[in-house]
């Protein structure tokens, strides 16, 4: 079951959801609210002509947060100008807010695109939609990638995605634990 605006404002208020900082009033819809984009975003380097990479996630040792830190640079979201995004590029990013799903609340999420911003070929994850029971984050990472024809100017704090909560059927027996537990932009 969707949890309707009201319901979502009324389970932050009794702190079954946490948004940190707090989502202003027109950032509801009737059945989400929306999340803006931080400051930092990862970019992935060119790489040198001649040079054939293939990532293997088999491979013993495989590690995704060192590999992804050395094939991308950190860049700032520069205030006045914004981040230029080239068609068929791939960049990550983050939330600007925080997010808790506690265990008892009986709530998951999911993140999703802006159809304002689909439109234009704007994508903000690639498969991973899921928010799980428990979850807990100074932000929430994603994948966003142009598909359009032409460049899209992102400014940090532009409403870039949308959370849409569902509640459980019962709660789980533990919270969510995997890799991206707690993640943010370092």
């Amino acid at each position: 079951m969707i949890l309707t605006d009201r319901e979502i404002q009324n389970s932050i208020a009794s702190g079954l959801i946490s948004i940190d900082p707090p989502p202003s009033r027109q950032s509801y819809a009737s059945t989400s609210v929306d999340l803006t984009l931080a400051a930092e975003i990862r970019a992935f380097k060119d790489q040198d002509p001649g040079l054939e990479t293939a990532i293997d996630p088999m491979r013993p040792g495989y590690n995704i947060a060192k590999l992804l830190n050395s094939l991308t640079e950190q860049i700032l979201i520069d205030q006045k100008d914004g981040y230029i995004l080239q068609p068929k590029k791939l960049i990550l990013a983050w939330t600007a807010e925080g997010i808790k799903l506690h265990t008892h609340g009986r709530v998951a999420a999911r993140v999703e695109g802006k159809s304002s911003l689909a439109r234009i070929g704007l994508a903000i994850h690639v498969t991973a939609p899921t928010i799980h029971a428990g979850f807990s984050a100074k932000s929430i990472q994603l994948e966003i990638i142009n598909h359009g024809p032409l460049p899209i100017k992102l400014h940090q704090g532009m409403p870039i995605c949308q959370l849409i909560f569902e509640q459980t059927l019962g709660m789980p027996d533990k919270a969510y634990e995997g890799q991206f537990s707690g993640q943010s932009p370092r």
